[in-house]
């Protein structure tokens, strides 16, 4: 069935078509030229996948129309395996009816489902995307369909038109299998569809439908018609959706005009069509205009402009569809615009089809309409137009003075010539005016010249009671002043510059509150020059209605303004101010807050044991109040790990597992809500030890650092990723470098690097730029890198961690070894007291004896061999005794007649800070001695010495 011959079946045909093989005249041609295409489009046979749109109008008309329809024809099929599918003119399903109600358990999504698009392009040869591409009743039957899944079944398919003006509504298909093939369901779903198209008709006002009866009318008595009163077809030569519009918007036009013309209207791509508009009185005396499109025919393509440097071929001679007006006189010409001139009614083409000429052209009803009602349309067409592109261009950004400037562009030049705006200064700062009509800041100047003697941008604005602004905001309406030159109350607020603007032709103000959520946030003014008519009513309206979807957008620019201001004082607040002065890195950072959201990055340095320095940047994931907030905690518990003196892969090990449990504690319940439970982040851990030039890192999901070399040489080291923390169940790794002295070390966060609008491997190139100056000073390298490699407007917070290295000098390192041995304990006295009196430092060479006999005497005691005394002379004079065991000292308050455990306390005592620090090798036991020595109590430190035995 379906087949033009007998020699093969639709099955074989396809298989033929398939492998390339010539299929032509066993195959019908419409099914033929639907599989090539289907072909050319790259659609597979196994893998035609229907896009699924839920931008569908189920309430249009079509479906008003449609659905007492689709009811009956329900009814009809009860207990029947039918399919019966209204889609609009895209080729999307909006209704499914079924004879048999369990079909729907039973049929795929894409058989059963609104929403699926099955236009050609997509599904390939089917029945509703085949009838809007041959644009009349189809059938297909089987193995004709392109794609494998629908081989099965077989289907029928009409288009539904507007029979205004001929353009194709929807598709009306029935589904069924094979077996109940039946010619009598053409004629049924010919009536149906004539009856959807009736019904929609019948949704036109009844002026439009004499109208469009007087046009067919005219049609059956001209020469060349059939006698049917069939429409010709917008789409017949290849007009999409888009030209269309295009086409009704210029047919608008016309019908307001009134005018008998011939117009060329340009199409994208540099096509022509020729609108005609005539004419026409209904035979109740209804006077209306007919807007018909010459259209070439479906062998000849759209005329195109021609290229530079040819001359175009003239245009195709029309052909009008005759009308009882149009015998008086022809078209005559709109100025500015290309006209071709009308054949006479009544000519023949050499097919004798209507509206079809010997030059392959054919015309077709665009629209129709009365003249009055076309000027209103167009006037609230253009109106909605204006509306319709503000709601997409008014509050483009989170910004107050931005979105007021919006609002501004958007009115001029198409609502006035001049736009001023002026906010209260707590509207700009994000806070709730007290008093809207205080404090006023001119915010916006706007217009299509600069000279206008308007008060300028950021002046501020006194505004007098009597003036319509004022006035407007006082009452919460807008206020017309049609006659500026009788406006006293608007010339006294300043009458040498109401002079000036007014010589600048000003004559008419519209005065609009910019009121959100009852709040009257200031005012819009809007001024007319070069239009003589003064602003009227609906002006007034079309400005208030700009004003409203403008305050609104303020508003929320105000409130995001105050939000983020909170947010980045907090942030702010939570991060460094300053750092101590360090030997080991000379340091420089910068943060900078995202414009849409503070993101929770942080940095820190934090001093460490033996003129040791930690440097941390992380970055918590979100924004908001959230992220800052949990920024500060990590922090916080950062600086609290690095004090414990653990390695950089511990201190990721412990930030992560505080993370798993701030997300479990608090990340269900609040991310049901708004989102903004779940926590995680990113961290860079680095220890540099100026001592042995030696820098150990470790990271959790953060980009790794930039090594800057004293030679200039830039390099990010192959550090081992990590996972970001909060994951859990994953280790971290550490790696180790060596640093000489003078190097750069850059820790970032990827708002550096990273922006939607930039490619990241361009952005480390850019950052290798910057950074290859190691003579650069590290302020000058935060500059530098903000200036070049940030971007203008980053959409993510950026911290910046530069860090140039110094070694300590090793004269001033001393070390000793010595065996586990109590007699050698006066000799490592004698060679400490030495070493500090060529060091200078006589005045703690007492202090220091005392302390590094307690902990030497405890190394032995409780340690185990090898023990190494080391003496580190920087800021402050660190004494260190590391030995191979893992077993800790504590510090106890001991009692009168205990003879031990006084020493511990004698070195918390004599020292500003100690602590133990575990190694690979075992401990090393640190204490800091200041080398100026804090005003105390005289014989405060003698006399603690009372009790405690002789040192040996």
């Amino acid at each position: 069935m379906g087949l033009a011959g007998d020699d093969i079946g639709p099955a074989r045909a396809r298989e033929q078509f398939l492998r390339g093989e010539p299929v032509e005249g066993a195959v019908r041609s419409s099914i033929l030229n639907s599989w090539q295409r289907s072909q050319s489009l790259g659609l597979s046979p196994d893998g035609c996948e229907l896009p699924y749109d839920q931008d569908l109008d189920l309430d249009g008309r079509l479906v008003r129309a449609a659905v007492p329809v689709l009811d009956r024809l329900q009814s009809r099929f009860a207990g029947r395996t039918m399919n019966v599918s209204l889609a609009d003119g895209r080729g999307a399903v909006l209704q499914r009816r079924f004879g048999q109600s369990a079909m729907v358990r039973h049929l795929p999504p894409i058989q059963s489902v609104p929403g699926f698009v099955f236009a050609e392009q997509f599904g390939g040869t089917n029945g509703i995307g085949l009838a809007l591409a041959e644009r009349k009743l189809i059938n297909v039957y089987g193995a004709e369909h392109f794609a494998e899944r629908a081989q099965s079944n077989a289907c029928a398919a009409i288009p539904i038109r507007d029979l205004l003006s001929g353009r194709i509504e929807g598709i009306l298909c029935f589904g069924y299998p094979m077996a109940d093939a039946d010619a009598a369901l053409n004629a049924l779903i010919r009536r149906a569809a004539g009856i959807i198209e009736r019904r929609m008709l019948e949704q036109s006002s009844t002026r439009e439908r004499a109208l469009l009866q007087a046009y067919l009318d005219a049609r059956r008595r001209s020469p060349t018609g059939t006698g049917n009163g069939q429409l010709g077809e917008l789409a017949e030569s290849g007009l999409d959706w888009r030209d269309q519009m295009i086409l009704k918007e210029r047919a608008t036009d016309l019908i307001s005009s009134a005018q008998r013309a011939a117009v060329e209207v340009p199409l994208p791509g540099g096509r022509r069509v020729t609108l005609l508009s005539s004419p026409v009185t209904s035979s109740c005396g209804v006077e209306g205009v007919i807007i018909e499109a010459v259209l070439p025919s479906q062998q000849q393509p759209l005329a195109v402009r021609a290229e530079a440097g040819v001359p175009p071929n003239p245009p195709a001679q029309p052909v009008l569809a005759p009308t009882t007006a149009l015998r008086e006189s022809r078209p005559g010409p709109v100025p500015g615009r290309a006209v071709t001139t009308a054949r006479t009614p009544g000519t023949t083409g050499s097919t004798g089809t209507p509206g079809s000429t010997a030059d392959g052209t054919t015309s077709g009803l665009v629209l129709l309409g009365e003249p009055g009602v076309g000027t209103y349309a167009v006037a609230a067409r253009r109106r909605l137009e204006l509306l319709s592109e503000a709601s997409t261009r008014i509050g483009t950004s989170l910004d107050v003075s931005r979105t007021a400037r919006e609002l501004a562009e958007m009115a001029v030049p198409r609502l006035a010539d001049f736009v001023t705006i002026d906010l209260p200064e707590a509207v700009l700062r994000g806070e709730e005016p007290t008093d809207p009509r205080a404090g006023l800041h001119r915010t916006v100047v706007h217009g299509y010249r600069d000279d206008c003697p308007f008060y300028p941008a950021g002046a501020r604005v006194d505004l007098r009671p009597t003036t319509p602004q004022l006035r407007c905001l006082t009452s919460g309406q807008p206020v017309l002043e049609p006659d500026l030159r009788a406006a006293p109350g608007w010339i006294a607020q300043d009458p040498a510059a109401a002079q000036r603007i007014l010589g600048h032709n000003v004559h008419s103000l519209i005065a609009v509150p910019l009121i959100a959520r009852g709040i009257a946030l200031g005012v819009a003014s809007f001024y007319r020059s070069r239009d003589p008519a003064p602003f009227g009513d609906d002006d007034r309206s079309l400005a208030q209605e700009l004003a409203t979807r403008a305050a609104i957008c303020i508003d929320n620019a105000r409130r995001y303004t105050r939000e983020h201001t909170m947010v980045v004082a907090l942030q702010r607040s939570l991060l460094p101010h300053s750092f101590p002065e360090l030997n080991a890195v000379e340091v420089a950072y910068r943060y900078l807050p995202a414009e849409s959201g503070v993101g929770g990055d942080w940095f820190d340095v934090i001093p460490l044991s033996s003129s040791r320095v930690a440097l941390i940047v992380g970055d918590v994931v979100g924004h908001g109040m959230h992220a800052a907030a949990t920024m500060g905690r990590l922090r916080t518990a950062a600086r609290n790990f690095a004090e414990l003196d653990l390695a950089p892969d511990e201190v990721l090990t412990h930030l992560d597992n505080l993370v798993g449990r701030l997300d479990r504690d608090e990340g269900h319940e609040e991310s049901s809500a708004d989102g903004t439970g779940i926590i995680g982040a990113t961290c860079l851990y680095t220890i540099y030890d100026p001592a042995s030039q030696q820098c150990v890192m470790a990271r959790a999901g953060h980009p790794p650092p930039a090594l800057v070399r004293p030679d200039g040489a830039v390099t990010f080291p192959d550090l081992p990723a990590g996972p970001p923390l909060g994951l859990g169940g994953l280790p971290f790794e550490t790696a180790e470098f060596h640093l000489p002295e003078g190097s750069q070390l850059v820790l970032y966060t990827d708002g550096v690097i990273e922006d939607r609008h930039r490619d990241v491997d361009a952005a480390l190139d850019r950052l290798r730029q910057a950074l290859a100056h190691p003579s650069r000073p590290p302020d000058d390298t935060c500059e530098a890198v903000l200036r070049t490699v940030v971007p203008d407007r980053p959409s993510d917070d950026i911290a910046l961690l530069v860090a140039r290295t110094h070694a300590l000098d090793p004269h001033r390192i001393a070390t000793w070894e010595l065996p586990a041995d109590p007699a050698l304990v006066s000799g490592i006295r004698a060679g400490v007291a030495r070493q500090l009196t060529e060091w200078g430092l006589d005045e703690v060479v007492f202090a220091t004896e005392l302390l590094l006999s307690e902990l030497v005497t405890n190394a032995i005691r409780y340690g185990t061999a090898p023990i190494q005394v080391r003496l580190l002379y920087d800021r402050t004079l660190t004494c260190e005794v590391a030995d191979t065991s893992s077993t800790a000292p504590h510090l106890r308050q001991a009692a009168t007649t205990d003879e031990g455990g006084r020493g511990l306390f004698l070195v918390a005592h004599l020292t500003q800070a100690w602590g133990t620090r575990y190694t690979t090798d075992g401990k090393v036991i640190w204490a800091e001695c200041a080398l100026e020595v804090p005003g105390t109590k005289p014989g405060t430190v003698e006399s603690s010495f009372d009790d405690i035995p002789a040192l040996s």
